[in-house]
């Protein structure tokens, strides 16, 4: 301690310590955010280059656009094309999704979806690659944020529709950034909203309360056990059924039975099953070495694992669509932990690894990405005008603002901000105003007949016209 000579006075002057300093999480460290801008930049291209071409994987965009829609004008969120009439939050209970209204009431498009998920995905970022640094210095945290942003489970999901669980992997990636810091209070309230999220993230809004049980917090880990709980009951046996036209838990019933744990019941006789769920495994954790596995914080992924490998739904267990991405920052968090507890290890080998890990994590992340989404961003032939962009254009516009369209995949992505869109043969009831379809394989007059005969046959009699023809058809009714 140094003293202060002030006269005939000394006074004793606190020397600057490492403890007096501003804590460095609390220092605005511009790696994270610089990161972040360039993931949001490319995951804006691969969302986009992918819906230019006008080749909709599945009626998900459509069905969020349309809920999005309704809160926009400030009505229930119904979701025509799911089925006529339904809310839904009578699907899936994602009230989050209202907070999207805003920005769609100002920029009515699919696109506008789009954005906010990349936005979602890139924001994710900053956290896990915060706590990175922080825990393993900035080379090593940095190569950790990398590899991240360059996941597999976020880029499959960029590049398929727009879901939902976009809010939640920014949440939970704060959420765990929070946990690591020992700061309970706000891990929690970072973790509530995934009740507003999807139902099933109650689950992991539980299994956080197990990580905290882990951390000697017995009264807030049993509070956080108690409220996923009893949200997911909740939701799934009040809410869902509440706002559902059929009175019951669609997804529970499809996935094993319609009761709350009935997703955990029955396989297909398929003897495949068990190396492709086996498989996923793998790419989950061996995307982070498998040194996750040594961190508490892995436990958080156990709820979406489970409900995900013993569905009875193979669409669950593989690795496309967007199921992985709300492992990614569980996996690539515990990684980080992984790798603090290693370093104490009395093994040397052990040390090694987990020293060296983060060179390895994201050099395997980059050579991925030669089979992944990124990989066509330097493909110059990506950049060029789709074939089917053109035609897609010319035949939405030829479909009234206001009007009532059933469809197929062709335009289905393409057509909720102008019209009230339905899935083709199931409009409950309602004559369409236009029929949109994607162009048969052999178009000729008997094809034309046949469409319109379609038409007829669907709608009671109506008689219906063909007004557009290239690469996608519109039929129009005609009173």
């Amino acid at each position: 301690m140094q003293q202060l000579r002030i006269g005939t006075l000394t006074i004793p002057r606190q020397r600057e310590t490492d403890a007096s300093r501003p804590p460095r999480d609390i220092i605005v460290q511009p790696v994270p955010y610089l990161l972040a801008t360039m993931f949001f930049g490319a995951y804006t291209l691969i969302s986009l280059l992918r819906f230019r071409k006008v080749e909709n994987p599945s009626w998900d965009l459509a069905i969020f656009e349309q809920a999005v829609k309704g809160y926009a004008h400030f009505g229930a969120p119904i979701v025509d094309v799911r089925q006529p009439g339904m809310n839904q939050l009578g699907d899936h209970f994602s009230p989050i999704l209202a907070t999207l209204a805003p920005l769609y009431r100002v920029f009515p498009s699919p696109v506008t979806l789009l954005l906010a998920q990349a936005l979602l995905f890139a924001v994710s970022v900053v956290p896990v690659t915060r706590i990175a640094i922080r825990v393993l210095g900035e080379a090593r945290g940095v190569a950790v944020g990398v590899a991240y942003g360059l996941s597999w489970g976020i880029q499959r999901a960029v590049e398929f529709d727009f879901h939902e669980i976009a809010f939640a992997v920014p949440l939970i990636a704060f959420t765990l950034e929070k946990l690591l810091l020992r700061r309970w209070l706000a891990a929690i309230l970072w973790c509530l909203p995934l009740l507003l999220v999807k139902e099933d993230l109650a689950l992991t809004v539980g299994a956080v309360g197990i990580y905290l049980l882990t951390q000697r917090q017995w009264r807030l880990g049993a509070v956080m056990m108690v409220a996923g709980a009893a949200a997911m009951a909740l939701t799934v046996y009040i809410l869902i059924p509440a706002l559902n036209p059929d009175g019951v838990y669609d997804q529970g019933k499809s996935a094993g039975g319609g009761s709350l744990f009935g997703i955990f019941g029955g396989f297909p006789k398929d003897l495949v099953w068990p190396f492709v769920k086996v498989k996923t495994l793998l790419w989950v954790f061996g995307a982070a070495g498998f040194l996750a596995l040594r961190s508490p914080v892995a436990v958080i992924a156990a709820p979406t694992l489970a409900w995900r490998l013993l569905s009875d739904t193979p669409n669950h267990w593989g690795q496309d669509w967007h199921y992985n991405a709300v492992l990614m920052p569980i996996v690539f968090v515990a990684l980080v932990d992984g790798i603090k507890r290693a370093g104490d290890s009395p093994r040397p080998w052990l040390r090694t690894y987990a020293r060296n890990l983060p060179a390895a994590v994201v050099g395997a992340s980059l050579a991925l990405c030669a089979f992944l989404p990124a990989s066509r961003l330097i493909e110059p032939e990506e950049y060029k005008t789709p074939p089917r962009l053109p035609a897609a254009n010319a035949a939405v516009a030829k479909v009234a603002e206001g009007s009532t369209v059933e469809t197929d995949l062709g335009l289905i992505s393409q057509l909720p901000s102008r019209a009230q869109v339905f899935w083709i043969g199931a409009t409950g009831g309602v004559v369409p105003d236009y029929i949109a379809v994607g162009e048969p394989e052999v178009w000729d007059q008997e094809s034309r007949d046949r469409l319109v005969q379609e038409a007829a046959d669907r709608h009671g009699g109506a008689v219906y016209e063909i007004v557009f023809a290239n690469k996608f058809v519109i039929l129009k009714h005609m009173p």
